[in-house]
């Protein structure tokens, strides 16, 4: 059921989640299986947050399709990792909770509801470290068919703008790979061309793309799935605050087209807000200075920290890490509008022919490393009281191969990105320098020196494509390197990168069964936090892709579960 202009019409559930994200929809089908009833609250006039414009990857070590595949694995292996990563901080009840249980949730979604994964056993861990895996620790939603969720469709957030193709997304992977391909294999383009007939069809019937892939998926899956369930939701609901009854939480005010209620929950109110990366003011207090007082993310602006301001108000404990923010390179994209978009470059800094530089012209990273950690050398590289940013530079050859961000790769034209100054073009590196305001000498002496490595397969300086995580990253065909080709074919163009992020770390602090805790780390009763809202059980640390979707619905499982009095795992 959706009503986005009006109230809810019952006053009383059992549970009460803020917030339509993977996180807070898995809480919700989770308990609503079990029995209880339940209504999902969100802000915005469309489901699904952040989650509907990610990548779609959830980290579960041990997860079943790995399992089928002859992956074994006990929690010893991924903890081994998690402690080259975070240290002492890796004995943590929640880090061990969520690896005991996270396969379990996989298999329960697959099993009892419309949400339906897909491998990826060949996918790395980001840091090539004692207890990395090389594969078999993620898993994807798999495509579906946006036409299943019937009217449903109009409240389910579009993938981000300025990287789909005309709202059209694009999966990771094979399907990524035939529309690189597209211009130099007739598959490829055949495939290519399947897909976007379609998806002009479902633009002139559905005014949108039905092919639905990533976050997208997951979302579309898990909304499915709630609506399969008997869960209720509704869109445009402002909450004003958490209702207590003694020391219990017990509900929640809202406002609606106008009107405002109580709703009640006789068990609990879950926060799925999305974290606080559009809040500025926590942003202020909890970013650190050496990363900048400009902070770009490509969350959705909806994401203004209100779940943990609600949180703080009760006297909830708040947690925040060295790294408060999951970083991301981003570019800002102009519109006819006069707003800016943010572009997150998490694929193209790995392709061969592309590098990124500093003002000084100099590298810093190796660029194919993953999105956070080429944020955090970023930051170490800048001096202080300058503004983090640098410059992704690919040859003529690579960007028509590749694209350079939002300027798409042949045989779409660059007119566009360069008129509106998003792209930068020379037919020298020197006079590239001079519109970019890069140091051109340095600039040219990076290039010989990096060229000249590239043509041997190697990078002497960052060992760009030598880890398993780098290389998959890169061009599987180009070789010997599939990270590295010299940039050498005039003209040159660039893109300037700026400090962004994907989400936020720092959050609201809570036990094993997500469960929030107040400053005496006791249970605050009937309140529970999950998401990004949920300070990161990684505390500030990014050691894999999908480490912060695995966490949200195996949390969202847990707090179900909790809730209906059912056991976590099989065996327990």
């Amino acid at each position: 059921m959706s009503i986005m202009t009006t109230p809810p019409p019952t006053t009383c559930y059992d549970l009460i989640v803020l917030g339509s994200g993977a996180g807070g929809l898995a809480t919700a089908v989770t308990a609503a299986y079990f029995g209880l009833k339940v209504v999902v609250l969100e802000k915005a006039e469309v489901v699904g947050g952040t989650s509907a414009w990610s990548g779609g990857w959830l980290w579960v070590p041990g997860n079943p399709l790995a399992q089928q595949a002859g992956i074994q694995e006990t929690i010893a292996e991924p903890l081994a990792y998690l402690s080259s990563q975070l240290g002492l901080a890796a004995d943590n009840p929640k880090i061990r909770r969520f690896l005991e249980v996270a396969p379990a949730m996989v298999e329960f979604f697959q099993t009892h509801t419309a949400v339906r994964f897909i491998d990826g056993n060949q996918i790395p861990d980001f840091y090539p470290v004692a207890g990395s895996a090389r594969g078999g620790r993620s898993v994807c939603a798999a495509a579906f068919d946006g036409r299943e969720l019937g009217a449903a469709i109009k409240d389910l957030r579009p993938p981000l703008s300025v990287i789909s193709l005309a709202g059209m997304g694009i999966a990771s992977g094979q399907d990524l790979r035939h529309f690189y391909q597209a211009s130099r294999s007739l598959a490829s383009a055949y495939y290519v061309l399947k897909r976007l007939g379609k998806h002009a069809w479902d633009l002139l019937r559905y005014q949108r793309s039905m092919q639905l892939v990533n976050g997208n998926a997951l979302v579309a899956r898990l909304l499915k799935s709630a609506l399969d369930q008997g869960v209720e939701y509704h869109t445009q609901v402002q909450v004003l605050e958490l209702v207590k009854h003694g020391e219990r939480i017990s509900g929640v005010k809202i406002t609606a087209q106008g009107q405002t209620q109580i709703l009640f929950a006789k068990q609990a109110v879950v926060l799925a807000t999305g974290g606080f990366p559009h809040d500025l003011a926590r942003q202020a207090q909890w970013f650190r200075p050496e990363n900048g007082r400009q902070h770009y993310s490509a969350a959705p602006n909806t994401n203004t920290g209100d779940g943990i301001q609600f949180a703080e108000q009760l006297g909830a404990q708040l947690s925040n890490f060295v790294q408060a923010g999951a970083w991301s390179p981003v570019s800002l994209v102009p519109t006819r509008r006069g707003e800016l978009l943010h572009f997150p470059h998490l694929i193209d800094r790995a392709k061969p022919g592309i590098i990124a530089v500093l003002p000084n012209g100099q590298r810093f990273v190796s660029e194919a490393d993953s999105y956070h950690e080429f944020m955090t050398q970023l930051f170490k590289a800048t001096p202080a009281a300058q503004e983090p940013y640098c410059w992704l530079i690919a040859d003529h050859r690579a960007q028509r191969r590749w694209g350079l961000g939002w300027a798409k790769p042949f045989p779409f034209p660059l007119y566009p990105y360069l008129k509106s100054g998003y792209l930068k073009r020379a037919n020298s590196l020197q006079d590239l320098a001079a519109q970019c305001g890069i140091d051109a000498n340095q600039l040219t002496a990076t290039l010989k020196t990096f060229n000249a490595d590239a043509l041997q397969g190697r990078d002497n300086q960052f060992q760009r494509g030598e880890s398993p995580y780098n290389r998959i990253q890169g061009d599987p065909e180009h070789t010997p390197n599939p990270c590295l080709a010299p940039l050498t074919q005039a003209p040159f163009y660039a893109v300037k990168l700026v400090a962004g992020s994907l989400g936020t770390f720092a959050g609201i602090t809570t036990n094993e069964n997500a469960q929030v805790l107040n400053s005496k780390q006791q249970i605050i009763e009937g309140l529970f936090a999950v998401g990004n809202d949920m300070a990161s059980i990684f505390q500030g640390h990014y050691p894999s892709g999908g480490i912060t979707l695995g966490p949200a619905m195996t949390f969202g499982y847990v707090i179900g579960c909790t809730l209906a009095n059912q056991a976590l795992t099989p065996s327990s």
